[in-house]
């Protein structure tokens, strides 16, 4: 009895953390920040407990968040290594939460088989569910030129898209480097944890709050927090190991990405043209972005030199009011 007692106050702690913390990074009390809680909980739907997931605490905070603060835009980043189905179930249909997950998959193989891509949600809520679903095994593992991919080709430009008030990461670590092959088994660097921070900082104004999902190997945990916890504080990043950054994705990553991109350019303009990059190495693809983006600026420079009778800034073109036909 003693020991039901404690495990269901633990249980009632971690979820009123999560929920707190969530509350004052919204309200703006707080930057950021990052619970350190346990049980994992993504795993948990409503009418449906699995393994130690019994409350989901990620999707509790977003429905207190929704509810009592009339948050109206939400997004949560699911990192761990095995799909979160509960969180998927909970905002199936719900298009003001939008829910990416990068997990492993290999075609319903691993895990409990679900993550699928084609999984988009359903009613109001279709395409507010993106399932970065990586196939192919451990030949090889997905390690940071993988997940850099990810993050370029489909977290960030949907995120950015879809503009959200507050970010809500269920950081499970289990698929950092150190993991076993039955837990994972892929090679996401802590470093890249903390670049991936980064990246979401970018959003909702920076209110953005992890909580720990799954991590089983202590060693390669510790490291991750550090680096994310590191990133939420603003300090400067640790360079990402250069052959990470110059390495394209592996083909069994290209081709998931692929499949991803393709279902979700039915839903995200920002991802149609990504498809066309998907090959190449983070470095390449900043090279060429950032060329692109040099070349923009020297046509709006040449486009500001017009005369200012010729044609109003914000007047469609022929063709721009076809395409809004």
């Amino acid at each position: 009895m003693v020991l039901k007692n404690y495990w269901s106050t633990k249980l009632k702690m971690s979820v009123g953390c999560v929920i707190e913390l969530a509350f004052r990074v919204a309200r703006g009390e707080l930057r950021n920040g990052f619970a350190v809680v346990t049980p994992p909980g993504h795993h948990a739907s409503y009418t449906q407990t699995c393994g130690s997931s019994i409350f989901n605490s990620v999707a509790i905070a977003a429905k207190q968040l929704q509810e009592r603060l009339k948050v109206k835009k939400i997004l949560i980043v699911d990192w761990d290594v095995h799909h979160g189905n509960g969180t998927q179930e909970i905002f199936y249909t719900d298009p003001s939460v939008l829910y990416i997950s990068l997990h492993r998959y290999d075609n319903g193989s691993f895990f409990l088989g679900n993550g699928q891509p084609t999984r988009v949600g359903s009613d109001r809520g279709e395409g507010y569910n993106v399932n970065v679903a990586w196939s192919g095994g451990l030949n090889p593992p997905m390690g940071d030129a993988e997940y850099l991919a990810a993050f370029r080709m489909v977290v960030m430009p949907i995120a950015h898209e879809f503009s959200p008030d507050v970010v809500l990461v269920s950081a499970g670590f289990d698929a950092a480097e150190g993991h076993s092959e039955a837990l994972g088994g892929y090679r996401v660097s802590a470093n890249c944890f903390g670049f991936l921070t980064r990246k979401l900082m970018e959003l909702a104004e920076g209110r953005v709050v992890l909580v720990l999902e799954g991590g089983y190997d202590v060693s390669s945990l510790c490291n991750a927090w550090q680096a994310c916890v590191s990133a939420l504080l603003g300090n400067e990043p640790v360079p990402l190991a250069e052959e990470e950054l110059v390495r394209t994705p592996c083909i069994n990553a290209v081709e998931s990405l692929k499949t991803v991109l393709q279902v979700q350019s039915r839903y995200w303009r920002s991802v149609r043209s990504m498809v066309n990059t998907v090959s190449l190495s983070y470095m390449n693809a900043e090279r060429r972005y950032s060329a692109g983006s040099e070349a923009a600026l020297v046509l709006d420079g040449l486009h500001m030199s017009v005369p200012s009778n010729s044609r109003f800034l914000n007047e469609p073109m022929e063709h721009d009011e076809a395409d809004s036909l």
